[in-house]
C-alpha cells in the first residue's frame, strides 16, 4: 500500500493552527477500510479480514464515532460547525459492513454537523456485496446514491484486476439501486493487462445499456508495492499501453458523449446535472474532513492524514488523542500551484488571472495546439479540450513554468 506524505507532526489533540479560516461549503469523507480480497492493483489504504490485528469490523463504526468528537471540538473552536453538502463512503468496500452500520455512522455526522438541504449522500459499492435490502435500508436511511465497482464487462480483464463479481450481476444490482430510489454511478477501469479497445468498447457500451447518471472512466496505473507492479516486473503480465490507453479514453468519451453524458472532470462524466458533488468538491479546493484509518483531510489551507492501521487509529481515539499523524500548512503560493493543477481538470475551468505573468502568456500557444478551448480562454477561463484532457499534465506544465 502506498506510504503517507511526509509532513509536521499533528498535535495530540488534533487542534488546528489559530487562524484558520473554515468558510465555504463543507464535507465529509468516511473510510472504510475493509476488503474480501486485495485486488492486485490496489494501492488504497486496506485490509481483509487476517490483517486487522486487534481492530474489528463490529467495533469500526464506534471508533468512527470517537473520531467525530475530535472533529466538532476542532471545528468548534473556530467557529460555528457548518452543515456537511457532501457525505462519501469509500474504501475498500463500504458495504462489507452491514447497511446498519453505516447508516449508524451517517447518523453520526447528522448529529454531529447537519445535512444540508439536497445533501449528496454516496455509499461505493462491489456488485456481489450488496443486495436489494441492503440498497433500501441505506436509502431509508438517507444514502442518495451508489457507486458501483464494475471496472469491466469482460471476464478475462475482470480476472486480470482481481475482481471477483460476476458481470452478468452488475444490471441487478443498478435495477435495485433503481427501485430503492438511489442515484447510480459506474466506475470503469481501462488499460488492464491483455485488454483490447474492443474489450473497453464492449465494457463501455455495457455501462451505457444500464443508464447510469454518473460515469467514472479511469486508466490503470500500475503502483509501486502491488501484486499487478511485480506481476509485471517478473514478466507474467504486459504493462499498460499508453497509447492503447488514449485511445481506451477517446473511445470513453465519444461513446459517453453520444449517449448524452457531459465530461465534467478529465475521468468522469454525468447526465442531467447529476455531477459527484463530493468528487468535484475536491477538485475545487473545498474544505472536508476524512475519518477513519489513512483518510486525509483539508480545512482552511491545512492538510492533515490520520495514521494508517485501523488498530492504530482505535489506540489513539482510546487514548483520548486524535488520529492525525502529520500534516501541512499550505502556503498562499502552494495554494494558487494547487489550484492550477486542480481546476485546469474540470469543465468550468481555471480562471486565467490565477496564473503567473508566463502562465499567462502560454495560453495562447496551448489554444493554437489545440489544448484549450478557445472560446473559454477569450471569457478568461482555462478549459481543455478532448487533446488537452489526454494530455493534462502537459498543460499544467505549461501554465506553471
Amino acid at each position: 500500500m502506498g506510504r503517507l506524505p511526509e509532513g509536521d507532526a499533528a498535535p495530540a489533540d488534533g487542534r488546528l493552527p489559530a487562524g484558520t479560516a473554515a468558510d465555504g461549503p463543507f464535507g465529509v469523507y468516511l473510510h472504510v477500510p475493509f476488503c474480501s480480497v486485495r485486488c492486485g492493483y490496489c494501492d488504497f489504504n486496506t485490509y481483509t479480514a487476517d490483517e486487522l490485528r486487534g481492530a474489528t469490523r463490529a467495533g469500526y463504526p464506534g471508533d468512527v464515532a470517537a473520531e467525530i468528537a475530535v472533529a466538532t471540538r476542532v471545528l468548534g473552536e473556530l467557529g460555528p460547525l457548518r452543515q456537511a453538502e457532501t457525505v462519501f463512503f469509500g474504501g475498500g468496500t463500504p458495504t462489507l459492513l452491514p447497511a446498519g452500520d453505516l447508516l449508524r455512522m451517517l447518523d453520526g455526522v447528522r448529529d454531529a454537523f447537519g445535512l444540508a438541504p439536497g445533501a449528496e449522500v454516496s455509499v461505493e459499492a462491489n456488485p456481489d456485496s450488496i443486495d436489494a435490502a441492503g440498497l433500501a435500508q441505506l436509502r431509508a436511511g438517507g444514502v442518495t446514491r451508489v457507486s458501483f465497482g464494475m471496472q469491466s464487462a469482460v471476464p478475462h480483464v475482470l480476472a486480470a484486476l482481481d475482481r471477483t463479481h460476476d458481470p452478468e450481476r452488475v444490471p441487478q444490482v443498478v435495477a435495485w439501486a433503481r427501485k430503492a430510489g438511489l442515484e447510480v454511478s459506474i466506475d470503469l477501469i481501462y488499460g488492464a493487462p491483455g485488454e483490447s479497445l474492443d474489450d473497453w468498447q464492449r465494457s463501455l457500451d455495457a455501462a451505457v445499456a444500464m443508464a447510469p447518471d454518473h460515469v467514472s472512466a479511469y486508466a490503470l496505473i500500475v503502483e509501486d508495492g502491488t501484486a499487478l507492479a511485480r506481476r509485471i516486473r517478473r514478466g507474467e503480465l504486459v504493462a499498460p499501453d499508453d497509447d492503447l490507453q488514449a485511445a481506451m479514453y477517446e473511445a470513453a468519451d465519444a461513446t459517453l458523449t453520444s449517449a448524452g453524458y457531459g465530461w465534467y472532470e478529465v475521468s468522469n462524466w454525468a447526465r442531467g446535472g447529476r455531477v459527484a458533488r463530493h468528487n468535484l468538491a475536491y477538485w475545487r479546493g473545498q474544505d472536508w474532513w476524512g475519518f477513519g484509518p489513512g483518510a486525509h483531510s483539508h480545512v482552511g489551507g491545512v492538510r492533515w492524514w490520520n495514521v494508517k492501521h485501523p488498530a492504530a487509529y482505535r489506540d489513539r481515539l482510546l487514548a483520548g488523542a486524535s488520529p492525525a499523524l502529520a500534516r501541512e500548512v499550505l502556503d498562499d503560493e502552494t495554494r494558487r500551484v494547487e489550484r492550477v493543477l486542480l481546476e485546469s481538470r474540470i469543465a468550468e475551468g481555471l480562471a486565467i488571472d490565477v496564473l503567473e505573468p508566463d502562465g499567462r502568456r502560454a495560453v495562447a500557444g496551448l489554444m493554437a495546439e489545440g489544448l484549450v478551448d478557445p472560446a473559454a480562454a477569450l471569457a478568461g477561463r482555462v478549459v481543455p479540450t478532448l487533446r488537452g484532457r489526454l494530455l493534462a499534465d502537459a498543460v499544467v506544465r505549461r501554465l506553471l513554468p
